[in-house]
């Protein structure tokens, strides 16, 4: 049997792969945006649009689930829809009102405007991508490095 010790080492090497990958997928949904052409504030090809901010939300749940393993959750316990990420990150942050909003305007923004209306306003996909970034730097304790341009 482990000992607690044991479980709390591997539960915080887990919780450090995904954020690493929450990291990865943020990067990866940023590099497929760059490229798409904007005109009068919008972008112009809605593919690639759709499929950064699927990646893009897609890594902010990776964080969403390193915090939960790293507070003990077990990795078949981690919630499989928004509604269960809110539910068990309201309780968990409470008293964290700016991470419960950013939260929610990157589902909205990135996962129901983005990825499934094909959304194409440049303004509300990057605040999309910011509050995902919030959350993603809030729940991991480290800052997503900057890129080259």
């Amino acid at each position: 049997m482990k000992s607690k010790k044991s479980i709390k080492i591997n539960n915080e090497s887990l919780a450090s792969d995904y954020f690493d990958e929450a990291v990865r997928f943020y990067n990866n949904a940023k590099d497929i945006l760059k490229d798409v052409k904007i005109v009068y504030k919008s972008y112009q090809d809605t593919k690639p649009v759709v499929k950064a901010c699927g990646v893009g939300y897609i890594g902010m749940l990776k964080a969403c689930d390193g915090y939960l393993i790293s507070r003990g959750i077990d990795k078949a316990k981690l919630p499989t829809s928004y509604q269960g990420y809110w539910q068990v990150l309201s309780k968990d942050l409470s008293h964290n009102g700016k991470v419960k909003s950013a939260l929610k305007v990157a589902y909205e923004n990135l996962h129901i405007f983005g990825y499934y209306r094909g959304g194409t306003g440049v303004s509300m996909i990057k605040e999309g991508f910011q509050c995902a970034k919030f959350v993603i730097e809030h729940l991991s304790h480290k800052k997503i490095p900057k890129r080259g341009s």
